[in-house]
């Protein structure tokens, strides 16, 4: 554990993470792929707890174009994020990782409610915990439950998993000259209006003076050695 940058990290990942080619649904080799990611970490001797989004299965928004209540909505994600977590845990007991699956709404015949001093009781006694069902609040997007949790269980860092290495400040797909920045402020990430996390998030994380770090989860070798200090993505901090 000396060479570790990261003692205990909150990893948030999207929904979409576990679609398969079509984007939508649960694909389990998606799954056992991210269990796979997060038990080498695990090994290492890091303590891990994750929230993931529910866009594979539900985005609110096309409800919301139809006219639905934004509670409601909201309400169907949460409950999408649930099923992923489930997914998730079984992948990751599969590969021999003790998790444990907490919700911020109550059901308890499949997962924990969310006490804060059992989550972090969990994690001093080496199980992985995924938070399931956002804050239990409508109108609050997965991005905000991730920093909200970070924050109560003393995470170290809020690592926003996605599939580009790093924050750019044009979008790198569209603009081949899009530069990407190493370190840059939560007030300067604000402030340039950035989309890769939900701005309340954000704000709640400078509140709290805790850093972000947007990587490439899908290559192979980012987040072990972010842990190890090296300079990967962009660091959001200060």
């Amino acid at each position: 554990m000396a060479d570790l940058k990261y003692k205990r990290i909150l990893l948030k990942l999207s929904g979409e993470a576990l679609a398969g080619e079509g984007g939508s649904g649960i694909n389990v080799s998606e799954a056992e792929v991210i269990a796979s990611r997060v038990k080498e970490v695990y090994d290492m001797g890091v303590e891990v707890a994750l929230v993931i989004g529910a866009g594979n299965l539900w985005r609110g928004i096309q409800g919301r174009e139809r006219g639905m209540d934004r509670a409601t909505s909201d309400y169907m994600g949460m409950l999408g994020t649930v099923m992923n977590a489930l997914s998730v845990m079984d992948a990751l007991e599969r590969a021999g990782v003790y998790t444990r699956v907490m919700s911020a709404i109550e059901m308890r015949a499949i997962a924990e409610p969310y006490i804060r001093r059992r989550a972090i009781r969990h994690l001093e006694k080496g199980r992985v915990v995924i938070f399931s069902a956002g804050t239990g609040n409508p109108y609050f997007s997965t991005d905000t439950a991730a920093a909200l949790r970070a924050t109560e269980v003393g995470a170290d860092i809020v690592i926003k998993a996605t599939k580009v290495d790093g924050v750019y400040d044009s979008d790198p797909k569209k603009n081949a000259a899009a530069k990407r920045f190493e370190t840059m402020t939560h007030l300067d990430f604000l402030s340039r209006r950035l989309t890769v996390m939900d701005s309340t998030a954000v704000t709640l994380c400078m509140e709290n003076n805790l850093p972000i770090l947007v990587l490439n989860f899908w290559d192979k070798t980012a987040l072990t050695n972010a842990l190890r200090g090296e300079t990967i993505g962009t660091l959001v901090a200060g």
